[in-house]
């Protein structure tokens, strides 16, 4: 099974299609919608994890540029600062996908970057400033 976290761009004509549907409906994929930011008559923003079978999923992705939807991979990740993480857990609390967890016997602050969906909730509640969002691949 392919699975990829992407970036949708969409122009303002598209935002009103079904284009989430027809990738679920016609190419029988897996769709996580992790952040979106869709307005009628504007452009719109998606991030999302895709999966699915390795030939539907390039055939989605293909559906997708044909439309004019631009598809980006997720670019951005969440990094941690070793030498300021105190691990108090102030972030674990805070994050909705379990990313952030306390290890046990050590009681120290664990980081799954492949459950992290980039929301920066813990950039913003971590007392240390420990936790920050970087670009690149």
């Amino acid at each position: 099974m392919a699975s990829k976290k992407i970036v949708l761009r969409f122009s303002a004509i598209l935002v009103e299609q079904p284009i989430i549907y027809r990738l679920i409906k016609n190419y029988d994929l897996m769709v996580n919608i992790i952040k979106a930011e869709i307005n009628p008559r504007r452009e719109g923003f998606l991030i999302m994890e895709l999966s699915g079978q390795p030939e539907n999923f390039q055939q989605g992705i293909e559906f997708l540029n044909n439309l004019g939807v631009t598809v980006e991979p997720l670019s951005e990740m969440v990094v941690r600062d070793e030498e300021r993480c105190t691990h108090c857990g102030a972030c674990i609390a805070v994050c909705p996908v379990g990313a952030l967890y306390l290890e046990r016997p050590s009681m120290e602050v664990g980081f799954d970057n492949e459950k992290c969906v980039v929301c920066g909730i813990c950039v913003q509640y971590c007392p240390q400033k420990a936790m920050d969002v970087k670009w690149g691949d």
